[in-house]
């Protein structure tokens, strides 16, 4: 602590706390307000690029899901890794990284060197979410989880939204660019927005002269920081690995990665394949489903801590009963504002990942909750990458409604999981 901050009042002290608190939470949003700009703008653009590269949305699917691949592994790896290298240092190399692939991807013309390109895209992409939100919880005490969680992830759902729009004024601006307009100018203010990371961005408290705050779980959790120090590097994952709760939260977790990204993926291309509506149009019309999203992530985790008292299973519940009723009845709306309409509510109820961030932060606590939404974040990208390999080749073999009627089958099992969840405790953590 420095001398500055040894002469501060209590109440300064607090004070002080609470900005930077403040000022941590706000840089990592705004910075992440962009960061989809350099992941979501491929799925906004497949229809012309299987065009001018003589492919198919199918062949697509599969380049997007190497992205999806490579960040969940490395999900797993950097969420551990920050702890290690500096959650700062690994945000800014990843954020750095990402721009400047994108712009490489921009200039090629073989599929199979854009996927490679967009898996490495994806490793470095991974670098960014489980750190940042990490940092957070060291910042934010379990009481107020719920409103920083939310708050956090708010911002990564209008990410979706200001990459549509994003892409939208490329395309408009720079037609003769056709999809390459997609991976370059969207991805300055990605960069510009890293100035306001690199400035007030704070590991932990401790970086900025201040004490740790304090909660009742802090002397187990100290506990449990000594004994990772004293087993090792791997011990966390072997410990949360044999927790059964953990492993259905992944299960869930990856059922929510195929709902979130089995959307975002493939809707726009929905809209133009079989509404017939142009890629500007499609775009605008998909736009409802991130924005949906975004109201989601904020407002579902502060319900959890104001209306359920922390108790975050049965927002779940609830989300998973209506996501399944409206995966069946969407591909029967055939009007573009009907089916407008319904993807926002979709995109609200389908988007339970700012609970399960939530529920990432409780079970790990400050010691472990960058390596815990790691490993969430890790099942979140598995079923995203699945359903980029899969929903393809669905589509063209079985049609758009087999798609939604998968997702809906598949939230009745989160629903079941769910209610095995609910009773169950963490032994070692």
């Amino acid at each position: 602590m420095t001398k500055n901050n040894e002469t501060l009042t209590r109440d300064q002290k607090k004070c002080k706390f609470k900005q930077y608190a403040w000022l941590v939470l706000l840089s990592f949003g705004f910075m992440y307000l962009f960061f989809y700009n350099g992941r979501q703008n491929i799925n906004l653009v497949m229809t012309q690029m299987a065009e001018e590269l003589g492919s198919t949305t199918a062949a697509l699917g599969v380049v997007s899901s190497a992205l999806f691949w490579c960040y969940a592994f490395g999900q797993l790896i950097n969420g551990r890794l920050g702890a290690f290298l500096g959650y700062k240092r690994l945000m800014i190399v990843g954020t750095v990284a990402s721009a400047v692939l994108n712009v490489v991807i921009s200039f090629q013309h073989s599929i199979p060197v854009i996927a490679v390109l967009w898996g490495l895209n994806g490793f470095f992409q991974s670098m960014v979410w489980s750190n940042g939100l990490g940092v957070v919880n060291k910042w934010w005490p379990s009481k107020q989880r719920g409103f920083a969680t939310g708050l956090t992830t708010f911002f990564s759902g209008m990410a979706q939204v200001t990459t549509y729009l994003s892409i939208l004024l490329c395309l408009h601006l720079n037609p003769e660019w056709g999809w390459r307009a997609a991976f370059r100018f969207p991805m300055l203010p990605l960069l510009l927005s890293l100035i306001a990371f690199i400035c007030f961005f704070k590991n932990s408290p401790s970086d900025a002269g201040l004490a740790e705050f304090e909660q009742a779980d802090d002397a187990s959790g100290a506990e449990l920081e000594a004994l990772i120090k004293q087993k090792g590097y791997f011990y966390p994952y072997k410990l949360l690995f044999s927790e059964p709760k953990v492993l259905i939260f992944c299960l869930i977790s990856a059922i929510a990665g195929i709902g979130r990204y089995g959307l975002l993926t493939w809707i726009p291309t929905y809209f133009t394949e079989e509404l017939g509506l142009s890629i500007k149009d499609g775009i605008f019309s998909s736009i409802l489903l991130p924005f949906g999203q975004a109201c989601a992530m904020f407002i579902f985790p502060i319900m959890t801590d104001k209306l359920l008292k922390g108790k975050r299973e049965p927002m779940l519940i609830i989300a998973s009963c209506i996501t399944c009723v409206g995966m069946v009845v969407f591909p029967f709306i055939r009007h573009q504002a009907g089916a407008s309409l319904m993807l926002f509510v979709l995109g609200v109820f389908a988007m339970v990942t700012g609970v399960i961030w939530t529920i990432a932060g409780d079970i790990g606590g400050k010691a472990l909750s960058s390596t815990v939404v790691g490993v969430f974040d890790w099942a979140v990208y598995m079923g995203a990458a699945v359903q980029a390999m899969l929903f393809g080749f669905v589509k063209d073999t079985f049609g758009w409604k087999a798609i939604f009627v998968i997702i809906a089958i598949l939230y009745v099992i989160l629903l079941v999981l769910t209610l095995l969840s609910r009773k169950m405790k963490t032994k070692n953590i």
